[in-house]
């Protein structure tokens, strides 16, 4: 099944692979806990790129992802299954792994936001909207921190999201 979700330069630079255009794997984590969300990009130098306008920190903003080594395995895309994420951060340092501690205190979940840039267009995120999750299982110790994010209230979720009531549809009477 097709992402639907990426843009038309980034399935072409999957596909076609040119040596100019690097794909660049971005991670935002964020809790109430943490001072500031921490930004990362799996690169070897610090990146500037601006997020979409629906982001929910700093939308529409060059914001500065950290070049830091991280791994991650990208959910499949099926009719089937709930998908998940593994993240692994290693050699993360104190502070992200202080942001951590604080977050494991509380019962509110992190949220992670996946986001892919290309380097020939850094004024937005090329898979749109940006892959959001939830982190439901964490480990960390001083090598590394692993995670697994993926969709916790599916379930709980209310189809259809929207309520056809008189306030909102007044064309509808009682």
């Amino acid at each position: 099944m097709t992402d639907t979700t990426l843009t038309q330069a980034i399935r072409e630079a999957y596909a076609a692979a040119p040596a100019n255009v690097v794909i660049y794997h971005t991670l935002e984590l964020w809790h109430s806990a943490f001072t500031t969300p921490i930004r990362v990009v799996r690169d070897y130098a610090d990146l500037t790129a601006t997020l979409e306008s629906t982001a929910p920190r700093n939308p529409s903003t060059a914001v500065t992802f950290v070049a830091f080594n991280f791994d991650f395995t990208k959910p499949e895309v099926s009719a089937t299954g709930v998908p998940q994420i593994t993240i692994t951060l290693d050699n993360a340092d104190r502070a992200i792994v202080a942001n951590i501690e604080a977050a494991m205190g509380s019962t509110e979940l992190v949220s992670v936001i996946y986001r892919e840039f290309i380097s020939t267009d850094l004024s937005a995120p090329q898979n749109n909207p940006p892959l959001a999750m939830t982190i439901l299982n964490v480990v960390a110790d001083v090598f590394k921190v692993t995670a697994t994010a993926g969709f916790p209230n599916l379930m709980n979720k209310r189809f259809p999201t929207t309520e056809y009531s008189t306030e909102v549809f007044v064309g509808l009477s009682a």
